[in-house]
């Protein structure tokens, strides 16, 4: 037999949504064209903790590094599976504190390099305790 439906579209979409979907539905009654390739969201452990046993978080504690674009407050996301090398940011123990530098090696010697005026550069010595503790891989800072 036939029957009639008041009340309702003459076309139904795509897609069927029942009242609690109704939401989340898109307003125009037509699918966008990019939900068909909808990824999964970001999982930041997976974009930025490239090897989990090796990683670590710090919390910078001074201004050293503004000219780095680090800012006292950001986490620090540390590597220690990175090798060390010219011109990269690392943690390094500098007689039992925890420094955040710029390595810079010269023939004549390596240095730590601050990346704020306020401070000084440091210039290691061939047999002190400095040792590099990893490398700064990523900073993340608030921007309020």
């Amino acid at each position: 037999m036939f029957t009639e439906e008041w009340g309702a579209s003459s076309y139904k979409g795509t897609k069927k949504f029942d009242q609690w979907e109704v939401p989340t539905a898109n307003a125009t009654g037509f699918g966008a064209a990019a939900d068909d390739y909808m990824e999964r969201g970001i999982d930041l452990n997976e974009q930025l903790v490239k090897n989990k046993p090796a990683t670590f978080f710090f919390r910078m504690n001074s201004d050293a590094m503004v000219g780095a674009g680090i800012y006292q407050g950001d986490v620090l996301i540390v590597d220690r599976s990175i090798k060390a090398s010219n011109g990269k940011i690392i943690v390094a123990s500098v007689n039992g504190d925890l420094l955040v530098r710029r390595l810079q090696i010269q023939i004549k010697g390596i240095s730590l390099i601050a990346e704020n005026k306020r401070y000084g550069n440091m210039q290691i010595e061939e047999f002190s305790s400095s040792i590099v503790w990893g490398v700064v891989a990523y900073a993340i800072h608030s921007l309020h």
